[in-house]
């Protein structure tokens, strides 16, 4: 009797512990407050962070129109992108600034969800305020959807997403994998390719959770689809110089005179609207990242 006693209360105690654990953790209502967007430079943070190439409809004529839709295969399951247009229905457009921040770098639903990682927020964790106020500016002027948003193909134990406060709190982080004081040109290439463009989350491979393995940072990794090897971007794989990468980021067209396919179509489209010194920072980026171990 005494046992059973003890057992409950700590019981309780375990449970609450797992409760607190894995609560949503919002930015501060007034985290982007005295900040002032500009619409322009926020189009620009648009196309680098290829909002349009996962929100807009499938086969899509206007990238603009963020409707949702497209289905993004994983080992847990079928996610569905959203529509995030500025529709106050369906999409995103009776949203706050703040919560617009949180949803990009915690993660978290206005209504204090965990969104789950195949939105790429561990990556643009590490943006700057003053881009997200500036992707604000320039999201008000979107075209709105009415759109209905459909619902995740998951199966249990993947359903739960109090699951994935857990999974944070090994993967969410503001870290850079390419560390240290860079130098002017290398540390926009960092923060396009680790932020922005969140190029790790195709080109790196992950682990039995789902988490980037960064120790294999940008080494390649299977195509979710099933079909076919995402290429390793890394020098001692990717034999291309810093030129060429940047030709390709603008063209789409590789030294050996192919052609992008896939999703780098969506990617490309996007870089080549971007300025030559982006490409040419990604470039020299891409040519100073560690081969993997």
């Amino acid at each position: 009797m005494r046992f059973v006693r003890w057992i409950i209360p700590v019981a309780v105690l375990v449970a609450a512990a797992g409760v607190w654990n894995t609560r949503a953790r919002p930015l501060p209502e007034d985290a982007l407050t005295g900040l002032t967007g500009d619409a322009a430079r926020g189009e620009s943070v648009f196309l680098a962070a290829g909002c349009a190439s996962c929100h807009a409809a499938p086969e899509a004529e206007d990238k603009l129109v963020l409707a949702g839709g497209q289905r993004f295969v994983s080992d847990f399951g079928t996610f569905l992108a959203p529509n995030i247009s500025p529709d106050p229905t369906h999409g995103i457009g009776d949203w706050t600034q703040a919560e617009f921040a949180s949803a990009l770098k915690r993660g978290v639903s206005p209504e204090g969800q965990h969104y789950y990682p195949a939105f790429p927020y561990t990556a643009f964790a590490k943006m700057k305020d003053q881009d997200i106020a500036d992707l604000w500016a320039f999201w008000q002027g979107l075209p709105a959807s009415d759109a209905p948003n459909q619902p995740h193909e998951l199966s249990f134990p993947f359903t739960i997403r109090r699951g994935v406060g857990l999974w944070k709190q090994l993967y969410l982080s503001d870290d850079w994998v390419m560390a240290g004081d860079l130098d002017p040109q290398l540390a926009r290439g960092r923060y396009l390719v680790e932020a922005l463009a969140h190029c790790g989350e195709c080109h790196t491979p992950r682990d039995g959770l789902g988490g980037l393995d960064t120790a294999r940072w940008l080494a390649g990794a299977p195509n979710p689809s099933g079909r076919g090897q995402i290429p390793a971007l890394t020098p001692d794989k990717l034999s291309w110089g810093a030129d060429e990468i940047a030709y390709y980021l603008e063209t789409g067209f590789t030294p050996d005179y192919d052609s992008a396919g896939g999703h780098m179509v969506a990617v490309v489209e996007n870089f080549s609207k971007l300025t030559a010194e982006d490409r040419a920072a990604v470039a020299a980026y891409v040519k100073a990242v560690k081969p993997a171990e």
